[in-house]
Protein backbone atom coordinates (compact mmCIF):
# COMPACT_ATOMS: atom_id res chain seq x y z
CA UNK A 1 0.00 0.00 0.00
CA UNK A 2 1.62 3.55 -1.22
CA UNK A 3 1.72 5.80 1.67
CA UNK A 4 0.54 9.76 0.92
CA UNK A 5 2.58 12.24 2.36
CA UNK A 6 1.77 15.69 3.04
CA UNK A 7 2.46 18.03 -0.05
CA UNK A 8 5.20 20.47 0.84
CA UNK A 9 6.55 23.51 -0.91
CA UNK A 10 10.34 24.76 -1.42
CA UNK A 11 12.30 27.51 -2.99
CA UNK A 12 14.49 26.82 -5.54
CA UNK A 13 16.71 29.18 -7.16
CA UNK A 14 17.26 28.42 -10.69
CA UNK A 15 20.58 30.16 -12.60
CA UNK A 16 21.85 29.58 -15.94
CA UNK A 17 25.48 28.56 -16.33
CA UNK A 18 28.37 29.01 -18.68
CA UNK A 19 27.15 26.67 -21.03
CA UNK A 20 23.24 27.06 -20.91
CA UNK A 21 22.27 24.71 -18.80
CA UNK A 22 19.62 25.74 -16.14
CA UNK A 23 20.84 24.65 -12.44
CA UNK A 24 18.62 24.84 -9.82
CA UNK A 25 19.27 24.13 -5.86
CA UNK A 26 16.70 24.33 -3.19
CA UNK A 27 18.31 26.18 -0.24
CA UNK A 28 16.36 24.32 2.10
CA UNK A 29 17.81 20.74 1.36
CA UNK A 30 21.76 21.08 1.87
CA UNK A 31 22.91 19.37 -1.34
CA UNK A 32 19.92 19.46 -3.82
CA UNK A 33 20.63 20.20 -6.55
CA UNK A 34 20.13 19.49 -10.76
CA UNK A 35 20.43 20.91 -14.22
CA UNK A 36 18.65 20.52 -17.33
CA UNK A 37 18.96 22.28 -21.26
CA UNK A 38 15.12 23.28 -20.55
CA UNK A 39 12.63 25.07 -17.59
CA UNK A 40 10.54 22.21 -17.85
CA UNK A 41 12.83 19.65 -17.75
CA UNK A 42 14.46 21.44 -14.85
CA UNK A 43 11.70 21.53 -12.47
CA UNK A 44 10.38 17.88 -13.08
CA UNK A 45 14.22 16.67 -12.54
CA UNK A 46 14.14 19.22 -9.65
CA UNK A 47 10.73 17.62 -7.87
CA UNK A 48 12.51 14.38 -8.22
CA UNK A 49 15.82 15.83 -6.62
CA UNK A 50 13.54 16.88 -3.59
CA UNK A 51 11.72 13.54 -3.22
CA UNK A 52 15.46 12.06 -3.09
CA UNK A 53 16.74 14.35 -0.90
CA UNK A 54 13.50 14.29 1.34
CA UNK A 55 14.44 10.35 2.14
CA UNK A 56 17.46 11.10 3.84
CA UNK A 57 16.24 14.11 5.92
CA UNK A 58 14.43 14.70 8.82
CA UNK A 59 10.90 14.42 7.32
CA UNK A 60 10.15 17.40 10.40
CA UNK A 61 12.60 19.73 8.66
CA UNK A 62 10.80 23.17 8.72
CA UNK A 63 10.78 25.27 5.57
CA UNK A 64 11.29 28.96 5.63
CA UNK A 65 9.56 31.87 4.36
CA UNK A 66 10.96 33.24 1.09
CA UNK A 67 11.49 36.75 1.41
CA UNK A 68 13.27 37.85 -2.24
CA UNK A 69 16.90 37.51 -4.01
CA UNK A 70 19.76 39.96 -4.27
CA UNK A 71 22.19 40.71 -6.67
CA UNK A 72 25.69 41.95 -5.36
CA UNK A 73 28.61 43.16 -6.87
CA UNK A 74 32.00 43.58 -4.92
CA UNK A 75 35.33 44.09 -6.06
Amino acid sequence: MKTTRKKREFSVVIERDTEGFYVASVPALSGCHTQAKSLDLLMRRTGEAIDLCLEETDPHLPTNEFIGVQRIAVG
